[in-house]
């Protein structure tokens, strides 16, 4: 009941998420049909009163309690930018009719601008946080916290799959790294030649029947080769790590959860395969069948984009050499061997 419960949450904080940007689009729409630029004023005033509206019902159904001041702020500069953005010509030209609306706009733009600059200062400077996540929380205050979060997604993927080719893997310090990159090697070395291969049927065909076609199959297709080649080489510069705080479970750019040492119950090598597929098992293992499990004395919650997914109390994954690493892990944990 409660799982249920948490999932038709989940499910309405995604819808609430996404209905805004459909109702901006469908807005952005209607100012451009002929009826709207016929009566750009009525046009201009209801766009900006539907798209101030949809971003503000989206965030006031988002948040749990009364939205910061600095959140309504962030949603009226960005309902400013968005018609100013989006609007055709016509409806432009007639928000330039109006000086004092677009005064108001611009103030209320400044205005988040400079408190997002005050709290982004303070952030810069704040001591005791990885270089990183200063600059991403930074910029935060600025744009969208998730929007921030993809495009430094985006830009590590790019950085690592065309200018990263060599150099040791990401390791703190105070971590020693698990590599699990060799079984995979082969299988991915497979995918990515069928993948070029794909690729070039594709250009060759559809070059003989569209040219616009074999455009955005070519823009399409060689992105996606692109991010291919970046999760390929994540798999070795991303290892699974044994750090002090505990065990962090990696899987290229597609699981990254820290598992703390004081959750951990017990580390086996041995495990059937319904516990293996259990919805409560997180397998990092990914095409390879798992050799080391650890189960855990309390359930942990996952780390997903999207989908809802039910906490974990395993985690499998496969490791190039899961003797050193049980081994390790067991003295850290005081533990003798299974």
């Amino acid at each position: 009941m409660t799982a249920q419960i948490g999932n038709d949450v989940d499910r309405r904080q995604i819808a609430w998420k996404i209905l805004p940007f459909a109702i901006v689009a469908l807005a952005g729409v209607a100012v451009r049909t002929p009826f709207a630029t016929s009566h750009p004023l009525v046009a201009l005033l209801l766009f900006l009163w539907i798209v101030a509206d949809a971003l503000m019902l989206s965030l006031i159904a988002r948040s749990s309690g009364k939205p910061t001041s600095k959140a309504v702020l962030a949603v009226l500069a960005g309902a400013s930018l968005t018609v100013w953005l989006v609007s055709p010509p016509p409806i432009r030209e007639a928000l330039l009719d109006m000086p004092i609306l677009i005064l108001a706009m611009a103030v209320v733009v400044l205005a988040h601008v400079i408190c997002a600059m005050a709290r982004a200062r303070r952030i810069v400077n704040r001591e005791g946080i990885a270089c990183k996540e200063r600059w991403v929380s930074a910029a935060s205050q600025f744009l969208p916290p998730a929007l921030v979060r993809l495009a430094v997604a985006e830009i590590t993927v790019l950085q690592m799959a065309l200018f990263r080719w060599g150099g040791p893997a990401d390791v703190p310090r105070d971590a020693r790294a698990f590599g699990y990159h060799k079984h995979l090697t082969p299988m991915c070395v497979t995918l990515l030649i069928l993948s070029a291969i794909e690729v070039a049927v594709y250009h060759l065909l559809l070059g003989h029947w569209s040219r616009t076609a074999t455009i955005v199959m070519f823009i399409l297709s060689d992105v996606g080769f692109v991010y291919l080649v970046g999760l390929i080489k994540s798999f070795r510069f991303r290892p699974v790590l044994l750090t002090p705080e505990g065990v962090r479970v990696r899987a290229g750019f597609l699981i990254d959860q820290l598992v703390p040492l004081d959750a951990i119950a017990a580390i086996e090598g041995t495990f059937t395969g319904d516990e293996v597929r259990d919805k409560t098992t997180l397998n990092a293992a990914l095409l390879a069948w798992p050799n080391v499990m650890l189960r855990l004395n309390r359930s942990l919650p996952r780390r997903t984009f999207l989908k809802k997914r039910p906490p974990f109390v395993r985690v499998a994954f496969r490791l190039d050499d899961p003797e050193q690493f049980i081994r390790l892990l067991e003295c850290r944990l005081g533990l003798r061997a299974r």
